[in-house]
């Protein structure tokens, strides 16, 4: 795509969105992989159309170690103390952040070191993120218009993030991996417990349900007494023939970390 002045990569559990920017940052294509793990990244760079140009490329990392971390406690140098509670870290390892909220929060995550130097050798200019960054700065965007207690899930497929804002601050972030709606159910009602929510008060949004998940808002309304299906306003344009995507219910495809 001969107008194409960077790529934004969403690397999720079982797929891949790619989306290629004009100079504009106006959204011009997308390729999606359905069957998709992180061991086939590499072999992508020589398949994929997009991939084999060396663009300006942002990475976004959906994977179970991350940490956040206030900024007033963030030091450089001790990224391996945070992370130490998310899993097990190799020897060899690339750390990388995403400032938040105003720069109050720091979202912390790692790659291996190898994958790191595959990157740089195959494009000029990259910019790495964890994946949670684009639904925690929209839900830091709108934090002002919630009430006093909501919880706030993004289902993709195989995990759910979940946050909780008691007073329009966040209380609660986690990522899970779930077998079926009733693992929503599950953390969900975790959550309002562990924050002592009154279950008649609490309002629950969920955003990425799609047609094949079974998630409705009659669904969910049979367990909660406040619960709504939605997505996010949108920071991101297309040019024309895009449609089929919303489908798919994305959050990335209405909203990124930019």
């Amino acid at each position: 795509m001969e107008d194409t002045a960077g790529l934004s990569l969403f690397l999720y559990p079982h797929s891949l969105l790619i989306f290629a920017k004009d100079k504009n940052q106006e959204n011009i294509g997308i390729h999606h992989y359905q069957d998709f793990d992180l061991a086939k990244l590499e072999g992508l760079f020589s398949s994929d159309p997009l991939l084999r140009n060396d663009f300006p490329v942002k990475f976004h990392f959906h994977q179970s170690a991350f940490s956040l971390v206030p900024e007033s406690l963030f030091q450089a140098g001790k990224e391996r103390e945070y992370l130490q509670f998310a899993e097990n870290l190799p020897d060899d390892v690339h750390f990388f952040t995403s400032p938040l909220d105003s720069n109050n929060i720091q979202v912390l995550s790692y790659i291996s070191g190898k994958l790191r130097k595959n990157l740089d050798a195959r494009f000029s200019e990259i910019t790495l993120h964890h994946g949670c960054a684009s639904f925690l700065s929209y839900l830091f965007k709108e934090r002002f218009n919630m009430g006093k207690q909501e919880i706030l899930v993004n289902y993709f497929q195989s995990h759910i993030y979940i946050a909780a804002f008691t007073d329009q601050d966040l209380s609660v972030f986690n990522l899970f991996e779930i077998s079926g709606p009733e693992d929503i159910l599950k953390y969900v009602s975790i959550t309002i417990a562990q924050l002592n929510y009154e279950p008649t008060q609490v309002q629950i949004s969920l955003f990425g349900a799609t047609d094949e998940s079974g998630i409705t808002e009659d669904w969910g309304r049979e367990y909660f007494h406040n619960f709504r299906l939605t997505h996010p306003h949108a920071n991101q344009i297309y040019s024309h023939g895009f449609k089929h995507l919303k489908s798919e219910n994305v959050l990335e495809v209405y909203w990124q970390f930019e």
